[in-house]
């Protein structure tokens, strides 16, 4: 079973627009510090910052409920599906409700490939990556 981080976000100000919720703009910010939290947990800090990481080269996101200024979020990110130069990252934003219950905000899948920024070419999904993400 893949790893899966689970990262609170704290809310801006400037993230709300003037219909009173987050922006989708601002949503797609969260996914972001969501795959960085995954990256240094489950990959290590030096994938966000040496020669050899990863590369978003395509997002596709889906937005079932408004998220409010005061409501309490989190991202959660798993990897579901590692190939032999790319990897598929599925995110989600949920809000975390009074009762303990759990509502899905928004949905992201994000295809991302190994890049060697020295070489600048896409490179095989490291088997160090590939055990830690599938671990």
């Amino acid at each position: 079973m893949a790893r899966e981080t689970v990262t609170p976000i704290q809310k801006r100000f400037s993230d709300v627009d003037i219909f009173r919720h987050v922006n989708n703009v601002a949503q797609q910010m969260y996914f972001d510090v969501g795959k960085t939290d995954y990256y240094r947990t489950v990959l290590g800090g030096d994938v966000l910052f040496d020669n050899l990481r990863m590369v978003t080269v395509s997002t596709s996101t889906s937005y079932m409920s408004q998220i409010r200024h005061y409501d309490d979020i989190a991202v959660t990110t798993v990897t579901e599906r590692v190939g032999d130069k790319s990897m598929t990252l599925f995110q989600r934003i949920v809000r975390r409700e009074a009762d303990g219950s759990q509502t899905v905000c928004s949905e992201s899948r994000s295809v991302l490939v190994a890049f060697d920024f020295a070489a600048q070419v896409s490179v095989r999904v490291p088997d160090a990556w590939r055990a830690a993400m599938e671990g």
